[in-house]
């Protein structure tokens, strides 16, 4: 009876083994095959977080960006972003040229490049202030790719200020994006 419960043990842990490893293999694998053309499009995002300034005050941001993704590796956004709180300690939009229009921020440019695991990474290019010799903010992303390049995640990884403004200690911002665009209907 020990025998038999023994090789039954034995067996079952072989069978438990052999199916782990074979969804570990996929899962290794199910996502590869991404490039800079399977982010191609546009994106609509929502962005929320923290700033933690280097004088000890957090600014909470939160707002929405469309993000167009050329397919080679260049972008172009607009947002329109709310910060909180402001130097007057209100809820206002974060600064920057926008559309008298719109009123969402402009001129926005980057770079990014997905990686074969469909995760990447992405620069974004603030405009400058309208201070001789002053530089724009740079923001730097870390990004997953789901629903095969429909969706993106991202997570602040760098935040450049503006070099008219004092540097910051980090930034906990996170974004949250998807394709826009009719998805075709499936007819079975």
């Amino acid at each position: 009876m020990k025998t038999w419960l023994w090789q039954a043990a034995v067996l079952t842990t072989a069978v438990a083994m052999l199916a782990l490893s074979g969804n570990a293999q996929a899962q290794g694998t199910d996502n590869d095959g991404c490039s800079n053309s399977t982010l191609q499009g546009d994106y609509a995002f929502t962005v929320s977080g923290q700033i933690f300034h280097q004088n000890g005050t957090v600014e909470t941001r939160t707002g929405v960006a469309m993000t167009h993704f050329d397919g080679s590796g260049g972008l172009r956004q607009v947002d329109f972003v709310m910060t909180f709180p402001d130097k007057n300690g209100q809820a206002s939009p974060v600064p920057g040229p926008s559309d008298p229009t719109t009123n969402f921020r402009v001129n926005e440019t980057g770079t990014y490049t997905v990686f074969r695991d469909c995760t990447g990474t992405a620069e974004i290019n603030m405009p400058a202030p309208p201070v001789p010799g002053a530089t724009g903010a740079r923001i730097v992303l870390m990004f997953v790719l789901s629903d095969h390049g429909r969706g993106i995640h991202t997570v602040v990884s760098s935040l450049i200020p503006p070099s008219t403004q004092p540097p910051i200690n980090g930034a906990l911002i996170h974004s949250d994006g998807h394709k826009l665009g009719r998805v075709p209907e499936d007819h079975d």
